[in-house]
Parts: C-alpha cells; structure tokens; sequence
C-alpha cells in the first residue's frame, strides 16, 4: 500500500486581490504560515518518504515545514504547477468591471475546456504524471506533493469520475487541505480528504494572531 497526499498551499499574501495564478512573488502570509506549520504536525507521524512540490513560492513555502519536521530533502516538479490564465494579474470582484470589457469576451466562449485558460484535460494528466513518479518513488510508503487547487480538484474529479467543468465555489479543497490517495500495488482504491488547519481558514470563527 503506498498512500499520495496532495496538499493545497497555505494562504498567500495577496493585498492587492488579484488572480496571482503562476505569477512570481506570490508568498505565504503570516496565516499561510501558520497553516504550513500547522500540517507539518499533523503528518509528523506519518510515514511520509517522499516531498515534492509546485515549483511556486508558496507551494515551496508551504513544504518546507514538513521538510524540516521530517528530515526530508524537496524537489520541485512542473506537473504539480497551478493552472495556466489569461487572466493574471487581473481582478475579478464584485464590480470591478473586469468581465465586462469586451477585450476579454473571446477568452470566456468556451467554460467546458476551459477557454481562458489551461484545458482540463491537460491538468488532470499532468497531475496523475506527477502523482505516478511519486509513487513510484515511495513504493509502500507515503509521499507529500504540494499543488494548488484547481490541479487537486481536477485530477480528484477525473480519478471519481466526475465531469471536469465545474463550479469553482464547490471545489472541496480549502487552504493547506490533504486530499489522500491510497493505492493498492499502482491503482487507486480509496480517496480521504481532511483539513489540518480547519480552525485558521478566514472566516473559521477564530480569530488569528501570530503565534496562536
């Protein structure tokens, strides 16, 4: 039995409230730290051989905790990156106006592919190729890989069976969320998702301080 973790990043510093996408500069905030340490704990006792990650900031940020607890060396791996965008760079809150330019009309035609952005297809088969070479390199043992959540709820829909086009607000993946694949020699025979930081999601009902 070999079990895979994909762990979404923790919160990101993000003032501006942008669609940072695959953007650099993008880092943990002060929470998203927290949340980090907070999974380095809860997986401190698994046995976790493996640690691998998006190669953005804070996906690299976010598995560092688990690196340190666990004595373990990451690697970066280009499959576990965050979606392709148009929009980058760009807002999209409440009247902000964004959608409305005509100039963007052309990238929204088609939300089954999607149009404004990496197809879904190619997520989900990105993600299973990251997600097989960890395994492979943690052959009876567990394996962190450290994503984001578009690539996590796409790959966990094609392996359930799901349609890929979704709506985005019932993505069952918050912030430093494990999704965790458990397979049987190389196929997959159960699917557990948990939130480890639960209590320090904005809006949790608590409120957060540094140290806390």
């Amino acid at each position: 039995m070999t079990k895979i973790h994909l762990l979404r990043h923790g919160e990101v510093h993000n003032p501006a409230g942008v669609l940072y996408g695959r953007l650099p500069g993008y880092r943990l905030s002060e929470r998203g730290r927290a949340m980090a340490e907070r999974v380095a704990e809860t997986v401190a006792d698994r046995d976790i051989v493996v640690l691998v990650t998006s190669p953005l900031e804070r996906a690299v940020e976010t598995g560092a905790p688990v690196a340190e607890k666990l004595g373990l060396d990451p690697t970066t791996d280009d499959d576990l990156i965050e979606a392709g965008n148009i929009f980058e760079g760009l807002t999209f809150g409440v009247g902000d106006g964004s959608l409305r330019k005509p100039r963007h009309w052309k990238h929204l035609r088609n939300p089954f592919r999607p149009s404004w952005g990496e197809p879904y297809t190619e997520i989900a088969a990105r993600m299973r190729l990251a997600m097989e070479r960890a395994r492979q390199a943690a052959d009876g043992h567990e394996a962190l890989l450290v994503s984001h959540q578009l690539p996590i709820w796409t790959v966990r829909s094609a392996i359930e069976g799901r349609r890929l086009w979704h709506d985005p607000r019932k993505r069952e993946c918050s912030l430093a969320s494990l999704t965790t694949f458990t397979y049987k020699d190389d196929a997959i025979v159960s699917i557990a998702y948990s939130e480890p930081a639960a209590d320090l999601l904005p809006g949790a009902g608590k409120t957060f301080a540094a140290g806390a």
